[in-house]
């Protein structure tokens, strides 16, 4: 799947300061907007040269998706507390901090490039797709603890959950109380026992 992405990389491949060069592209995303970054800025401000970025990325649009998918300013471990829905809280909770922490500036930008140009919708379904594979582990051991059918498709939870989180955080702006995650878990996870 790697391959047949524009810009695709998966980690471990790239420079070996590809982690600094992620940094700056999110970082010159949220102070400039996308029409803002450019490679040669990433280069200065990295301290590299633009010949190294356009070796490992041949352009804007491939640098900002490796910077998405790959940054580990964009990415938490997959939570393994022994029940799906301690983890499904505990991906919530990690979800909230990540729209309300220091990253939030740079993930509501990330979200306003790809949104603003079909061009990049590419980089939408693999950030998402990229982020369900690791969370995938969460909905096989819940099945076979026998916590949940393997009928219910764990991408309509993740959605529930995630949409949740987003109206909340991003459109309402309200804040977000220590009981919001084990509320919406509780919701989400009777509906699931109701379809099962």
């Amino acid at each position: 799947m790697a391959d047949k992405l524009p810009g695709s990389r998966r980690p471990g491949r790239g420079p070996r300061q590809a982690q600094e060069i992620y940094r700056v592209t999110l970082e010159l995303l949220a102070d400039g907007g996308y029409d803002g970054l450019t490679v040669e800025g990433v280069a200065a401000r990295a301290g590299v040269n633009k010949t190294t970025i356009y070796r490992w990325w041949p352009d804007k649009d491939a640098l900002l998706g490796a910077a998405i998918v790959q940054s580990a300013l964009l990415r938490f471990d997959v939570p393994d507390t022994g029940s799906l829905r301690g983890d499904l809280s505990e991906l919530v909770r990690r979800l909230v901090a990540l729209m309300t922490g220091a990253a939030s500036g740079v993930v509501v930008a990330a979200l306003a490039a790809v949104a603003s140009r079909p061009s990049l919708a590419w980089l939408a379904r693999e950030f998402v797709t990229d982020r369900l594979a690791g969370e995938r582990a969460v909905f096989e051991r819940a099945v076979e603890r026998g916590e949940l059918s393997d009928s219910v498709d764990p991408e309509l939870i993740v959605d529930l959950l995630a949409g949740a989180v987003w109206s909340r955080v991003m459109l309402r702006q309200s804040p977000v109380s220590d009981d919001f995650a084990d509320q919406v878990v509780e919701v989400v996870l009777r509906g699931c026992a109701d379809r099962g």
